[in-house]
C-alpha cells in the first residue's frame, strides 16, 4: 500500500511538471489586436517581452499588469496561439474636447489649468476613475473662494473614432458671506483691535468694492500670519495660535470664525550682540542696528536689521554674506539677548555682465547705464541701481537681473540684464477733446530710440481752437561720454484765446533754443537752455484795458533771449505713473538784458511718492512759481501769467479761472502760482495692468495771484476722485471733484475730462 501511494505521487508530480513545461514557450511573434488610435510600437516599447523570449503564467500576468499602467487600455487580455503572442487591449477612448459653462467667478483657463493638474486635458486618454475626482477638484478651487453653495452635473458623450466629449455644467451659487470672527484667549488688546489686522473682515459699507467679507481660506492663513507678526512685534515671543473653527450655516450662506490663541507674557531686549566676522567698521555697521537694549522685542525691527545689515555687506562685495539673528530667551526674566551673527563668506568679483533680448537698443546704450563694472567687485548697490537706470529709460517694458555663480569657482558671478523692448517709436495721428480748448487734432512723429542708439527725434502738429502748434525736437542723451546731453528744437505756435476762460488776445510766436544736461550725480542733473523767442501781439475791439495798455507802452512785437538754469533731483522709479521715490525741480529763466522785454520766472516743485501698502501709493506734490520784469519791464508780461483751475491745478473749477481778472472780468493769471496736491492713488479692480490706468482720491489746493501778494484765504480747495489712462489713442483724463470754499464769482466744473493731451 505504501509503495502504492509513493508511485501515485511520483507519478502527479511528474504530470505537474508537463503540464507547466507545456504552459511556457518560446514567443517566435507578437501580434496586438484592438488598437484604434494608439500605434502598434508604442505597445511594444511598453511590454516587457520580446520575441525569443520563454513567457509563462508570471511573466504574462506582469506584462499584463504593465500595460495596464500605461493608462491607455481599459481592457488587456493575452493569448497563445501555437508559439505566437497574440495580445487583445481595448482602449481608453480619449478626450476631444472639454466644455465648463456656468462658471463666472473663476475663469475658464483656471479651472481647466486645475483639471490638468489631475490629468484630465484635451488630447489625453479618458479615465473614468480621474473623472471621478472633477467634482472634488473644482470644489477644491471653488471652495478656496468661498463658494460653498456650488453645483456641479457632469456629461460624458461619445463620440466617433474612440474619443468622448465631455461637459461640465456649474452652478456657482453665492460666496459665503463673514458673520462672525471671533478671538478667544486674548487680554492685552481687544478684539477690534485685532481685527484691524485682517485683510477679511464682517460685512461693512466698502465691501462692495474691497470683497473684504467673503470667506477664503488662503485669506484666513495670511489674516493669522499678520496676527502673529502683530504680537511678535510688539514683544510676545511665546505667542500661539491654538486652534481655528470655520463653520458654515445650513444655508451655506454665511461663515463664523472663531481663532483660539495664548498671548503668553511680553519680553523686553536686554542685551544686543553684533558679532561674527566684521570685515566692514563696526562703526559703519553699529547704525544700521535698529534695536537696543530697554526696547520692548520685534520681529520687525530684527529682521530689518538683518536685510540692512546684508545690504551693507554687499555694497563691499559679499554678495552671499549672511546676517542671522539668534535670540536667547529668558523666561525667568522675560528678557531676550539678541545676538546678530555676520558671516560675510567670500568676496565676490564679477566676471561678465551679459544683455539679453535687446533685439533693437545697441548694446553700448545699455552698457552706459552700468553703474557695476566687469572684472570688478560686486556690488548689490551698483546692480540695483544699473537696472533702476536702464528702467527709467523707458525703452523696456521690464527689465530683470540675475546674478548666477561662475561654474567651478565661488567667488565670481555673472551679471545678467534682460530687457523686453517696447515701441520707441510712435507715429500718431487723432482727434482730442478738452473742455478747455474744444476738439484738439494731432499729429506726431517720436522716435525716442533712432536706430537703437538712444537718440530722440520728434515732430508734433497740435491744432485746436485756441492753439496750433509745430514743434521739431533732437536730443542726444550722450552728446558727450560724461552723459553731458544736447538737444535742439524749433517751435511755431499761434495763440487765439477767444475761446478760452483768459483774457482775450491773439499772438504769433516762433523761436529756437539748445538745451544741455551735464549730470551732477547719479539723481541730479543741471539743465542750461539758451532760446530765442519773437512775438507779435494782436489786439481787438474785445480786449481788455490791461492788454491795451501793455502793448501800447511795449509796442507789439518782442524779439527775446532766454536763459535758463534749472537743477532736478529725480528718484522716481519711473517717469510716467511713479509708485516710488521724488523729484524736486528748480529753475530760473531770466530774459538777457537789452532784450525787448526784461523779465524773470522762478519756479520750483517738488512731488514725492509713498509706498503705502502693496496696493496703495501715496503722493503728494507742490508747485510754487513766481515772475516779474526787472529794467525797463515794469511787471512779468501778462502772456507770461501763470494760471490756476482745472485738471491740472485745481480740479472742480474751470480751467484757467481762478486769480485776478482783467477789466472785462476775464482770467488774467498772475505773476505768482501756489498748488498742493495731495493723492491716494490705488489701482482699477479686476485690472492687473496698474502701469497705464490707475485710479486716485485727491485733495487739491492753490490759486494764482498779481504782483507777488499772497493771500492765505484766497486758496481755493477740493476733493474728489481722478481716473488716469494711458489708452492706445492717448492719454485721457476724468476727475469728479467737489470745490470746498469756492465763492460767488468763482467758475465750478464739478466733471472735468481732457482727451489727446499728457498728463
Amino acid at each position: 500500500m505504501i509503495k502504492k501511494t509513493f508511485f501515485l505521487l511520483i507519478f502527479a508530480l511528474c504530470f505537474c511538471r508537463l503540464a507547466l513545461g507545456e504552459a511556457s514557450f518560446v514567443v517566435s511573434e507578437i501580434k496586438v489586436e484592438g488598437l484604434q488610435r494608439i500605434s502598434a510600437g508604442t505597445v511594444f516599447n511598453y511590454l516587457p517581452i520580446k520575441v525569443g523570449d520563454r513567457i509563462d503564467q508570471k511573466r504574462s500576468a506582469e506584462a499584463i499588469r504593465t500595460l495596464f499602467k500605461t493608462g491607455f487600455f481599459k481592457d488587456v487580455r493575452m493569448e497563445q496561439q501555437g508559439t505566437h503572442l497574440v495580445v487583445h487591449v481595448v482602449e481608453r477612448p480619449a478626450i476631444f474636447s472639454i466644455e465648463i459653462k456656468g462658471n463666472k467667478d473663476l475663469s475658464t483657463e483656471d479651472l481647466l489649468k486645475g483639471l490638468k493638474g489631475i490629468g484630465l486635458a484635451e488630447g489625453r486618454v479618458f479615465n473614468q476613475q480621474l473623472f471621478d475626482k472633477v467634482q472634488q477638484e473644482l470644489r477644491r478651487q471653488y471652495f478656496s473662494h468661498g463658494k460653498y453653495g456650488l453645483k456641479i452635473e457632469t456629461e460624458v458623450t461619445p463620440l466617433p473614432r474612440n474619443r468622448v466629449s465631455i461637459l461640465v455644467d456649474i452652478s456657482e451659487g453665492r460666496v459665503a458671506k463673514i458673520k462672525q470672527i471671533n478671538i478667544v484667549g486674548n487680554e492685552t488688546f481687544d478684539d477690534e483691535r485685532l481685527l484691524k489686522e485682517f485683510e477679511q473682515s464682517t460685512p461693512n459699507i466698502a465691501s462692495f468694492y474691497t470683497k473684504d467679507d467673503q470667506y477664503s481660506k488662503q485669506k484666513l492663513s495670511a489674516d493669522l500670519e499678520r496676527l502673529r507678526s502683530f504680537y511678535l512685534n510688539r514683544g510676545y515671543i511665546n505667542f500661539l495660535v491654538d486652534s481655528t473653527q470655520v463653520s458654515i450655516t445650513p444655508d451655506k450662506k454665511e461663515i463664523y470664525i472663531t481663532i483660539n490663541v495664548t498671548e503668553g507674557d511680553r519680553f523686553m531686549l536686554d542685551k544686543v550682540k553684533l558679532t561674527g566676522d566684521l570685515i566692514v567698521n563696526p562703526d559703519e555697521l553699529f547704525p544700521l542696528v535698529r534695536v537696543s537694549p530697554g526696547d520692548i522685542f520685534s520681529r520687525r525691527e530684527a529682521t530689518e536689521t538683518s536685510k540692512a545689515l546684508t545690504a551693507r555687506l554687499g555694497v563691499e562685495g559679499f554678495v552671499f554674506a549672511n546676517v542671522n539673528m539668534v535670540p536667547e530667551i529668558n523666561e525667568e526674566n522675560k528678557t531676550v539677548d539678541m545676538t546678530f551673527y555676520v558671516d560675510p563668506g567670500k568676496r565676490v568679483y564679477v566676471r561678465r555682465i551679459n544683455m539679453l533680448g535687446n533685439t533693437r537698443t545697441r548694446d553700448e546704450v545699455i552698457r552706459r547705464e552700468m553703474r557695476q563694472m566687469e572684472s570688478a567687485v560686486a556690488s548689490t548697490a551698483l546692480i540695483e541701481l544699473s537696472k533702476l537706470r536702464l528702467n527709467r529709460l523707458g525703452y523696456f517694458e521690464q527689465v530683470n537681473v540675475e546674478t548666477p555663480a561662475v561654474p567651478g569657482t565661488n567667488d565670481q558671478i555673472d551679471v545678467q540684464y534682460s530687457v523686453e523692448e517696447k515701441a520707441s517709436g510712435n507715429l500718431m495721428g487723432g482727434v482730442g477733446f478738452s473742455q478747455s480748448q474744444g476738439i484738439i487734432f494731432n499729429a506726431s512723429v517720436t522716435q525716442n530710440n533712432v536706430l537703437g542708439t538712444g537718440k530722440r527725434v520728434s515732430f508734433a502738429l497740435n491744432k485746436s481752437e485756441s492753439n496750433q502748434i509745430y514743434n521739431f525736437g533732437y536730443l542726444n542723451p550722450y552728446h558727450t561720454v560724461d552723459g553731458i546731453s544736447r538737444g535742439f528744437d524749433i517751435r511755431v505756435r499761434q495763440v487765439n484765446t477767444e475761446d478760452l476762460n483768459v483774457s482775450n488776445f491773439s499772438a504769433d510766436r516762433w523761436g529756437f533754443g539748445v538745451n544741455y544736461g551735464i549730470p551732477l550725480g547719479e539723481f541730479d542733473t543741471l539743465r542750461l537752455n539758451f532760446d530765442f523767442l519773437d512775438t507779435t501781439m494782436y489786439t481787438s475791439e474785445f480786449s481788455s484795458d490791461e492788454v491795451h495798455d501793455f502793448v501800447e507802452e511795449n509796442g507789439d512785437n518782442y524779439a527775446v533771449v532766454q536763459a535758463t538754469v534749472g537743477w532736478a533731483h529725480d528718484t522716481r522709479n519711473r517717469a510716467v505713473f511713479a509708485t516710488q521715490g521724488g523729484l524736486k525741480r528748480l529753475s530760473l529763466l531770466v530774459t538777457v538784458p537789452m532784450s525787448d522785454l526784461e523779465y524773470y520766472k522762478l519756479s520750483y516743485r517738488q512731488q514725492n511718492y509713498f509706498y503705502w501698502t502693496e496696493s496703495l501709493t501715496f503722493m503728494i506734490n507742490a508747485d510754487l512759481a513766481h515772475g516779474d520784469g526787472y529794467g525797463d519791464t515794469d511787471a512779468l508780461p501778462f502772456f507770461e501769467h501763470y494760471y490756476a483751475g482745472g485738471t491740472k491745478s485745481v480740479r472742480g473749477y474751470e480751467d484757467h479761472t481762478l486769480g485776478p481778472v482783467d477789466s472785462n472780468g476775464d482770467a488774467f493769471g498772475g505773476s505768482t502760482k501756489v498748488i498742493g496736491n495731495a493723492e491716494v492713488i490705488f489701482p482699477v479692480p479686476f485690472i492687473e495692468d496698474t502701469q497705464s490706468i490707475r485710479l486716485s482720491a485727491f485733495f487739491d489746493v492753490g490759486n494764482v495771484f498779481a504782483d507777488g501778494e499772497f493771500e492765505m484765504e484766497e486758496l481755493r480747495y477740493s476733493v474728489g476722485l481722478s481716473a488716469k489712462w494711458l489708452s492706445p489713442f492717448g492719454a485721457l483724463s476724468f476727475s469728479i471733484a467737489q470745490p470746498i470754499n469756492n465763492q460767488p464769482e468763482d467758475e465750478i466744473q464739478q466733471f472735468q475730462f481732457s482727451f489727446g493731451g499728457g498728463f
